[in-house]
């Protein structure tokens, strides 16, 4: 189960960042979603889940369904990433390892205006969260 049920998808995301207008908003929105992000339970908290390249301690636990469908949780100790890690799943989770591996992550972050503002630890560790997603979809 996506851990925000079936409601949040990249079109939403799109929608609440284009209606965010400067950085600060936009920071703002990532809190938000950071906040609604379920945490792992600590028995996924452990170094098979981890996702290496990520300054912050980050962890990624996936699923597949019966119908070929991917979910993935993450968690982070670090608000920012978890707020990041929120507009990741929102267009990775509930997909298929064909639609993962084909949903463009480069045009959708420059869409959201997110990685000019990141540090560039940050924005790696931002796409060490999709690698690991889109690994684990071709696995």
């Amino acid at each position: 189960m996506h851990p925000f049920g079936d409601t949040i998808t990249d079109t939403d995301i799109r929608a609440l960042f284009n209606g965010a207008h400067g950085w600060e908003a936009r920071y703002k929105t990532l809190i938000k979603l950071a906040k609604q992000l379920p945490p792992l339970a600590d028995e996924h908290k452990v170094e098979d889940n981890a996702i290496h390249g990520c300054e912050s301690q980050a962890w990624l636990v996936s699923e597949l369904n019966e119908k070929g469908v991917w979910q993935f949780h993450c968690d982070s100790d670090a608000r920012i990433v978890k707020g990041l890690m929120t507009v990741v799943l929102a267009a990775l989770s509930n997909k298929t390892a064909e639609q993962i591996q084909a949903f463009d992550m480069e045009a959708y972050f420059s869409e959201l205006q997110l990685l000019p503002h990141l540090s560039p630890s940050r924005g790696n560790g931002l796409r060490a969260v999709v690698t690991a997603i889109k690994t684990k979809a071709d696995s």
